[in-house]
């Protein structure tokens, strides 16, 4: 995991509900599409659980995630 996953994992740790992939992209100052292929790539380490809701993607950082940052 590199810094910027760092970053995004941190983000979404401080966060009480889950957040969109444009929120992750505004925090941590990358376009909109690159957060979302470093999303589903967390999400396929099982560190982050993504979920659509209408036409939005929502994030929320999972335990294992959390663990992965202490």
């Amino acid at each position: 995991m590199d810094e910027t996953e760092t970053t995004i994992l941190r983000y979404l740790m401080k966060e009480d509900w889950p957040v969109t992939t444009e929120m992750v992209a505004k925090e941590v100052g990358m376009a909109w599409n690159t957060a979302q292929i470093r999303l589903w790539k967390l999400a396929s380490q099982r560190l982050v659980r993504g979920k659509k809701v209408g036409r939005q993607n929502q994030w929320m950082i999972t335990d294992a995630g959390k663990k992965n940052l202490k």
